[in-house]
């Protein structure tokens, strides 16, 4: 909300009607000594005529004006405007695990998952920055945070798969701890998992916790088909299914002030990232407007030098 850094400055502003006062004090001073002495020179001179007399209300008036502006102007005001110069830090986590080999999606599950992610990041403002970290048995940086949105695509399709297990709780820390490299901006974590957390050092709720401790929201994907989708077989011949742990990616979402979004196919993924590019609002930062009553100030007093001393000055 609008305000004052320093407030108490504006205690001066009382001075400005003390002097108006004083001033017509005089003015009706001098009237009273004008008709005592009973001079009619004296009368003219100290009552003016009107023309004269508009003048210098005018000009008292200026002055007034550049004193008052003066005076909000130090004591710093400022205004809540959308923030467009700062931007956002958006990381995406992504799950490169070997469950992401999945053909549920075409081609597969990491590819459509790139493909859907590399949409979000185009429709960022131009002063977001983007990061991207990967995730399987453990977790790696892909991409580092920058305002360059083509070299960081470029980064992201240059992921590949892995066949290591999933640690969900390394690739979020690895992510909040990236999302707040560059300060001073809001921070927003983007997690895809199809998977189970069953790797890594850091826990899910260790990382929830260092999210929370740094105000980063995280919205949350859970990739995966309707129906069982196969994804290997082990030494007997068993298939071995890809298995989506929504609880934890819900308790994720939930706990930082984020969203959780549910993918079912390729085009869900899509719609689910153009939603979290909605979702990521801009929020308001106090502007400072000191400046403004400066130059007004400045304007006021060269409008005033002008009508009392330049060529069609109105005092004479």
């Amino acid at each position: 909300m609008a305000g004052f850094t320093t407030p108490w400055i504006l205690i001066f502003l009382g001075v400005i009607p003390l002097i108006y006062y004083y001033y017509y004090r005089i003015l009706r001073k001098k009237k009273k000594q004008a008709i005592k002495f009973s001079n009619l020179g004296f009368i003219k001179s100290a009552l003016g005529n009107k023309k004269k007399n508009k003048r210098e209300k005018i000009m008292i008036t200026i002055s007034l004006l550049i004193i008052a502006f003066i005076i909000i102007g130090l004591s710093n005001p400022h205004i809540p405007l959308k923030r467009t110069k700062e931007g956002v830090n958006v990381i995406l986590v992504l799950d490169i695990s070997g469950s992401m080999q999945a053909e549920d999606y075409k081609p597969n599950r990491l590819e459509s998952a790139k493909a859907s992610a590399e949409t979000l990041i185009e429709s960022l403002s131009p002063n977001d920055h983007v990061g991207i970290t990967v995730f399987e048995s453990g977790a790696t940086t892909a991409a580092y945070l920058s305002p360059y949105k083509e070299r960081i695509i470029e980064k992201l399709r240059n992921i590949q798969l892995k066949q290591g297990k999933t640690a969900i709780g390394d690739g979020l820390a690895l992510g909040i701890d990236m999302a707040t490299s560059i300060p001073n901006k809001k921070k927003v974590v983007i997690l895809l998992s199809d998977g189970v957390n069953n790797a890594g050092v850091i826990s899910p709720d260790e990382a929830i916790q260092f999210a929370i401790d740094n105000e980063i929201q995280v919205y949350t994907i859970g990739m995966g088909s309707n129906e069982p989708t196969v994804i290997g077989y082990d030494w007997f011949g068993q298939p071995q299914y890809a298995e989506l742990d929504e609880q934890t990616l819900i308790k994720i979402a939930e706990n930082t002030k984020g969203k959780y979004f549910k993918s079912v196919d390729s085009k869900t993924l899509d719609e689910v990232y153009k939603n979290i590019s909605k979702e990521i609002k801009r929020e308001k930062e106090e502007t400072n407007i000191k400046d403004f009553f400066f130059i007004l100030a400045l304007i006021l007093f060269l409008i005033q030098s002008y009508l009392q001393y330049g060529k069609k000055r109105i005092i004479q």
